[in-house]
């Protein structure tokens, strides 16, 4: 029976190992596993995605977590505590097991006694202290939400700004596609004309060229595209992309803003995330200073305890005495600092410094809030006055492209001629686009200025 025993305890313990390093293994292997993202994405998808995979926001949920479970156990400071304690204490001389309970009563003594207590304490008064830390930590807890509500908004913000700028890439690339098609149909009469001696040989040439000049800014575009659709997975964070990702919205041009930058402005101190958390910290570090100052008020508690007293090898027991008792105690304790190196004025001096540093942090951040709106109003409102002229920039341009390329075909212009209205139709195409992506961008940046949950 023993050895049947023996071998199943040995059974159980080597399932729980194959167990455990099974389960450690897939942990291990699922480490570092992300999902792919595929299919035609809007920009509140590829958001939610990101939302959903981004490594910076699991983050800042842990820490919100991580706040809340500091709130809950600064709050757990303040009801009563039960523990289990035990001694061992070796006297010299002998000591009485248990105190008498009357003149002459005879008990039990000895040098060893072996003591086990059931213990429950209670702060009736500490001066604040309590209190005030769970303030702080309640403050602090709400600083995390809205320290990921800030977070959600820069990846959103930062999403935004990556996929209008991968929607203005591919259309620059398309344009240089089309560009290098219209010119390599010239170029093919270019050709015609000199084999028919109506243009020079070097009219071709420079077709040629300016054909392998568009050819390597597409290359060019292209790398730039590759590095903006990775950087775009990073923030997604995202394993990969499939072969059919592809992204679903067109630039189009923003809403202007009509509120003043004073309204803007306004607005965004009273509803950012960001400037709500250094609020609530700078609350949180002025309790914390109050839980200093506690540090020079006495402390009272309560305290009741029901154990066990047995001593080991008594030097003396008397006939029907037992070497082991118990005891019970109902008290309370009182703490009065006098002299602690002035350790306690210490840590006061050091939580106001904080508080002041933390006032200034939170100056700091409403002037950045104020440059940071104005200087989106003033990038959405450039970017939109830069579109209104590059509309008519590229109108004009395509008109004069036409008619240097007719001129050319009738033999009354120069193939110069047509190649400079072409480079100049194509950077009026590139600076459109530019400018539209510019104007998303901006409006994007001028909702994560405001603080606004939605991009």
């Amino acid at each position: 029976m023993s050895l049947n025993r023996t071998h199943f305890a040995f059974s159980v313990v080597l399932a729980a190992l194959v167990v455990f390093g099974s389960d450690r293994s897939t942990a291990s292997e699922m480490e570092g596993v992300r999902p792919l993202i595929s299919g035609r994405q809007t920009l509140r998808q590829v958001q939610a995605f990101a939302l959903a995979n981004n490594p910076e926001v699991s983050a800042s949920a842990f820490d919100r977590q991580a706040a809340q479970a500091r709130s809950e156990g600064a709050f757990g400071a303040r009801l009563p505590r039960l523990t289990i304690e035990g001694a061992y204490n070796r006297y010299d001389p002998d000591l009485r097991l248990t105190a008498a309970s009357y003149n002459g009563e005879l008990g039990v003594f000895g040098n060893n006694i072996l003591a086990t207590d059931l213990v429950l304490r209670l702060p009736l008064f500490t001066g604040g202290r309590l209190v005030a830390e769970v303030r702080a930590a309640e403050l602090l807890a709400a600083s995390a939400d809205q320290r990921l509500a800030r977070s959600r908004g820069d990846l959103l913000y930062n999403v935004a700004s990556l996929y209008f700028s991968i929607l203005a890439q591919q259309r620059l690339i398309a344009s240089l596609e089309l560009s290098g098609e219209a010119l390599a149909a010239h170029l093919t009469q270019v050709q015609t004309l000199i084999a028919g001696r109506k243009a020079a040989a070097v009219d071709g040439l420079r077709s040629e060229v300016k054909l392998a000049d568009i050819r390597q800014r597409q290359s060019r575009e292209q790398n730039v595209l590759a590095i903006q659709q990775q950087s775009l997975l990073n923030l997604l964070g995202a394993g990969g992309a499939a072969a059919n990702f592809s992204l679903a919205d067109e630039l189009q041009t923003p809403a202007a803003e009509r509120a003043s930058v004073a309204t803007l402005v306004e607005t965004a101190v009273q509803k950012r995330p960001d400037v709500i958390a250094i609020r609530n910290e700078t609350d949180a570090q002025a309790a914390r200073l109050e839980a200093a100052r506690a540090g020079h008020w006495p402390t009272v508690n309560f305290v009741g305890a029901v154990g066990s007293r047995m001593m080991n090898n008594p030097a003396q027991q008397p006939v029907g005495h037992s070497n082991n008792d118990h005891v019970s105690r109902v008290g309370v304790t009182l703490e009065i600092p006098i002299f602690e190196g002035g350790r306690t004025a210490a840590r006061v001096d050091e939580e106001h410094a904080k508080l002041n540093a933390q006032r200034e942090r939170l100056n700091k951040l409403l002037l950045q809030v104020s440059l940071e709106v104005a200087s989106a109003s003033a990038n959405l409102a450039s970017a939109r006055d830069r579109l209104t002229s590059t509309d008519k920039a590229i109108t004009l341009a395509k008109k004069v492209f036409d008619i240097e390329r007719e001129k050319y075909l009738l033999a009354r212009g120069t193939l110069l001629d047509v190649l400079d209205a072409q480079s100049a139709l194509l950077d009026a195409e590139a600076i459109h686009i530019r400018a539209l992506a510019d104007a998303n961008t901006a409006r994007a940046q001028l909702l994560w200025a405001m603080g606004e949950a939605e991009q």
